[in-house]
């Protein structure tokens, strides 16, 4: 099993849920994070007054899959989230050594 961890853009989030629902998942985990990569946070006026914001805010899509769904969900994820401008985000897929599904007990595959 993986773990596959997206960083995106928050307005690309209903995009890469309906396509991951596309594909037949059923569950995943949506965080607001912050953060900044070659962007290195902007530059915004308020009131009249300039000031820079070091930290972008960002959403975090996390999804459990089996092995053999991987490179389809990163696929399916790269293609929703993609507008070919600089923060677009990251994708990271992390090894996952068990799973267990709190109210029945199951584990592993079962528990996705």
């Amino acid at each position: 099993m993986k773990l596959v961890m997206a960083v995106i853009k928050p307005f690309k989030l209903d995009e890469v849920r309906e396509a991951l629902v596309g594909l037949g998942l059923q569950g995943l985990t949506v965080s607001e994070v912050k953060g900044f990569g070659r962007q290195k946070g902007q530059t915004e006026v308020y009131r009249g007054a300039e000031y820079e914001v070091h930290f972008l805010p960002k959403v975090k899509v996390e999804v459990a899959v089996e092995d053999s769904m991987v490179d389809r969900v990163v696929e399916t994820i790269r293609g929703a989230a993609l507008t070919e401008k600089i923060g677009d985000g990251k994708i990271f897929v992390l090894d996952v050594l068990k799973a267990v599904r709190i109210r029945t007990g199951e584990s592993d595959s079962q528990a996705l």
